[in-house]
C-alpha cells in the first residue's frame, strides 16, 4: 500500500513519539469532568521560539470562515477564525516553497487544556500544499466560542471531528526524527 507523504509522516510521528519522543500522543479523555475555558494559545515553533495569543490578538488577525458538517452534532457549522498556517508564520515554521525534503516529516500538535492530544503533518496545514482548511476558530455561527474555550481548532477535511481540539492552549511543532522511527 502506497501512503501519501503527510499519512506516512503523521504515522512515523506518532511511532516516534510513542517510543520514547515527547509525550504528546492523544490521550483517553474523562469528558464527564468539568472543563477548563482556554484563554490563552501558546504556539512553539521548530527553533523553540513560541508566542502567546491572547482572544484579542487573533480577533485583530485576518480572518477566514469555513463552513463544515459536524458529525458529532449533525448540522452544519460556520466556523470563522485565524488560518493554522498564518499562526504558525509567527513562531519561524517553514512554509510554501520552504516545504521540502525533511520539513515533510514535521509535525503539528495541538492540545487543550483536557491534554487531548491531535497531530497534523505540517503538510496539511500548509495551503500552498493541501487544499483543506485548519484555522483557529474564535466563533461559529457567527457568536463567539463559549463551553469550547476562546479557541476551536476545525478542519475542513475530517469526515468526523476527531482531530478538532476544542479549549484549544497550544500548538507546538516537532520534527520527527526518521532515523529512530524506522
Amino acid at each position: 500500500m502506497r501512503l501519501l507523504p503527510f499519512t506516512a509522516a503523521i504515522l512515523i510521528a506518532i511511532a516516534t513519539l510513542i517510543s520514547g519522543g515527547p509525550a504528546l500522543y492523544a490521550q483517553e479523555m474523562d469528558h464527564s469532568r468539568p472543563t477548563v475555558p482556554s484563554t490563552q494559545l501558546t504556539i512553539r515553533g521548530l527553533d523553540g521560539k513560541s508566542t502567546t495569543i491572547t482572544a484579542d490578538d487573533l480577533a485583530a488577525m485576518a480572518h477566514k470562515t469555513v463552513s463544515v458538517y459536524n458529525e458529532h452534532t449533525k448540522a452544519s457549522e460556520k466556523y470563522a477564525g485565524v488560518p493554522l498556517a498564518d499562526l504558525l508564520a509567527k513562531v519561524n515554521v517553514p512554509l510554501g516553497e520552504k516545504v521540502r525534503g525533511k520539513l515533510f516529516m514535521t509535525a503539528v500538535i495541538a492540545e487543550g487544556t483536557d491534554k487531548y492530544s491531535v497531530l497534523y503533518a505540517l503538510a496539511e496545514v500548509d495551503p500552498s500544499i493541501h487544499t483543506g482548511d485548519v484555522i483557529v476558530a474564535d466563533s461559529m455561527d457567527g457568536q463567539k466560542l463559549g463551553k469550547d474555550g476562546l479557541f476551536k481548532i476545525v478542519s475542513t477535511e475530517e469526515k468526523r471531528p476527531a482531530r478538532w481540539v476544542r479549549n484549544l492552549a497550544e500548538i507546538s511543532v516537532i520534527a520527527v526524527n526518521t532515523d529512530t522511527a524506522k
